[in-house]
């Protein structure tokens, strides 16, 4: 199966993070980089963001 990559908004739509957010977590280390698609297009492998979700703690717990 071929590998889905996210834009940032969809990123944003699924983690309920704003833009700042994500760069924020990104700069501390917290969330996980983009790959480059093109010079200037950037995506996070769908995948990567699945398991970054996984690993978060649940509101349940």
């Amino acid at each position: 199966m071929p590998q889905r990559y996210l834009r940032r908004t969809e990123v944003e739509k699924i983690t309920g993070l704003s833009r700042s957010s994500i760069y924020k977590l990104m700069s501390e280390g917290d969330f996980p980089r983009p790959v480059k698609l093109t010079a200037k297009a950037v995506a996070w492998p769908e995948s990567v963001i699945t398991d970054w979700l996984m690993s978060r703690p649940s509101a349940a717990a």
